[in-house]
């Protein structure tokens, strides 16, 4: 039997991971630019698919252990791959961190803070922000998960609407909305941003799991 392959999909009509050569070719065929590359092991393009798809085609793959396949789109349960992104604060104001998750794997992809006197408002902000400006950077369009509606739509206004104050104590905050409202006042957001559904799915998995 042909040995099984996994193809990434950087660049294309769908951007991700998919078990099927007809599935990607689908995706890339006619499509300028299109970036896309074959692996033995989903463990390898998952690692793939989070990095810069320079450091992959025209190389080979490093090796690694083999991963169960997730069943992609399946009815009732939300795509995949994907990003999530949540935040907490302990108290309103409080110490606020946030973070963004890969899905499926689990797989953390970055952690901020705690910074003092944040809201959660401001954290669910922030890691949409950061998360559209990391795939930007890596040149991934991966769909991201969020769970705040207000920070969906913050993130449409290209602003911060928070009324929080200013203090010597959360300035290192709001330096931090002032580059991501500057961000995306000279960038497009080109991925989607999707609503997660709590009441179906449970908590998304970027939660902190302080409820």
């Amino acid at each position: 039997m042909p040995k099984k392959k996994y193809y990434v999909v950087w660049s294309g009509r769908r951007p991700g991971i998919y078990d099927k050569w007809d599935d990607c070719r689908r995706q890339v065929d006619g499509m300028d630019g299109a970036r896309y590359k074959s692996f033995d092991t989903f463990e390898q393009a998952e690692k793939a698919m989070m990095s810069d798809p320079r450091e992959y085609i025209g190389r080979s793959a490093p090796m690694a252990k083999p991963q169960v396949v997730f069943r992609y789109n399946e009815p009732g349960m939300p795509v995949a791959p994907a990003l999530c992104v949540d935040a907490a604060c302990s108290g309103n104001p409080g110490d606020m961190e946030y973070r963004c998750v890969h899905i499926p794997s689990g797989q953390e992809i970055f952690r901020q803070g705690p910074y003092q006197k944040g809201t959660n408002n401001i954290g669910e902000f922030l890691a949409l922000v950061h998360v559209v400006a990391l795939q930007h950077q890596r040149a991934t369009n991966l769909p991201v998960y969020t769970d705040s509606v207000n920070a969906m739509k913050w993130l449409g206004a290209g602003k911060a609407r928070t009324r929080l104050e200013p203090c010597q104590a959360n300035q290192p905050v709001f330096d931090l909305l002032e580059r991501a409202e500057r961000w995306l006042a000279n960038n497009r957001v080109n991925i989607p941003i999707l609503k997660w559904d709590t009441q179906r799915w449970g908590e998304i998995p970027a939660d902190f799991g302080r409820k």
